[in-house]
């Protein structure tokens, strides 16, 4: 629910910057369904579909850090998303880029720094035991905490750049 959030405060700022008429809702609007789709991932685990074709990718190598095979394919995305939106996020007002970089690095130690940990532990010693549970609750708290530092930077933005927001619902 915490993805949910902060993708549609994301698609209220796009929207915002559409109707303003600014060259960059288009990425903001990527970056709503980029969160709307970990939201729905997060929910019904798709990543871990990657699974299978990672393992045979790697072949003998998917062991230890890449026990859990499909990092490499969210490693590799992670890193090419982030390139791709290195230009937008220097355009951004210098409190905004430090919130948004600080939201992405805690998110990602989680995700994908503390996942790689546990997958050396669980080729060692299986996920069926509290060391492991301890660590897959670090993974999930850092995530948890990196999308709520997102939260947090989107609701500043918006306090920044918007003097008031108003949405009006209507009936059906």
């Amino acid at each position: 629910s915490l993805l949910l959030l902060a993708s549609l405060l994301l698609a209220l700022i796009a929207g915002l910057k559409r109707k303003s008429h600014d060259n960059h809702w288009p990425q903001w609007t990527i970056l709503s369904l980029a969160l709307l789709y970990m939201a729905v991932d997060e929910a019904s685990s798709i990543h871990e579909l990657l699974e299978w074709p990672a393992r045979r990718l790697l072949g003998r190598h998917a062991s230890g850090v890449l026990h859990f095979a499909w990092v490499i394919f969210g490693i590799t995305f992670a890193l090419a998303f982030a390139l791709s939106y290195l230009k937008f996020i220097l355009s951004l007002p210098r409190p905004t880029q430090s919130r948004f970089i600080s939201a992405g690095a805690i998110f990602l130690s989680g995700a994908m720094g503390v996942e790689l940990i546990g997958s050396y532990y669980a080729s060692l010693h299986g996920e069926k035991n509290l060391p492991y549970s301890m660590l897959t609750a670090i993974e999930e708290g850092l995530e948890m905490t990196g999308v709520i530092v997102f939260i947090n930077a989107l609701l500043n933005y918006i306090i920044d750049h918007y003097k008031e927001v108003r949405l009006r619902l209507d009936h059906f």
